[in-house]
């Protein structure tokens, strides 16, 4: 008979997904163990297998939270005054996603080629779910016809760069604010085009 699931299931992986997010992140997927995961969740590695059937799954796990996570904010986009302010909006709620999720975006940056490709594509399209959204916002904060569909995706993607890599060099407790950096990326991009 199948072990029944734990009534706390959902949490735990969160739990597991979290403290492996970390220690993928410093050590890199190909040097961690699921041993070392479970040791920082205070459980065996035998029970790590109850919530995952592998590293791999794990890993992909950790991207896939990451990735819906920055989804939900386009699932549940909030209200602003204007094109231009969507845009900030935007930007300043993945500044403040990414402010908690360090390891997590740093594991998508650097292991997104270690997991099996079918799982690799559902990352990658849900990426380019968020890719396409903000083109979208900043195609709307524009005068019509001020770039062409390449050039927008060309500053999509400097885009991206600058808040993907916020992680490896923002302190919260530099000059500038997490809103700060945000307005500056998007007004960069917005402004830059012209």
């Amino acid at each position: 008979m199948a072990r029944p699931q734990a009534t706390d299931y959902s949490d735990k992986r969160g739990l597991i997904a979290a403290k492996a997010a970390l220690i993928f992140a410093r050590q890199g997927a190909a040097s961690a163990s699921l041993a070392k995961v479970a040791s920082a969740c205070g459980m065996s590695k035998s029970l790590i297998y109850h919530y995952y059937g592998s590293k791999e799954d794990l890993l992909f796990d950790v991207m896939d939270r990451h990735m819906s996570d920055l989804v939900s904010i386009i699932d549940n986009p909030a209200v602003a005054d204007g094109h231009e302010n969507a845009f900030k909006t935007f930007t300043r709620r993945l500044m403040d996603h990414y402010a908690g999720a360090a390891d997590s975006q740093k594991v998508l940056l650097y292991e997104l080629e270690n997991i099996p490709p079918q799982n690799r594509a559902k990352i990658v399209a849900k990426q380019r779910q968020l890719i396409r959204y903000a083109e979208r916002l900043l195609a709307a904060s524009l005068p019509e016809g001020a770039l062409q569909k390449s050039e927008l995706t060309v500053r999509i993607m400097l885009f991206f760069g600058m808040l993907n890599w916020s992680h490896s060099w923002f302190r919260a407790n530099g000059a500038i604010s997490r809103q700060q950096i945000a307005d500056l990326a998007a007004d960069a991009t917005i402004k830059g085009v012209f």
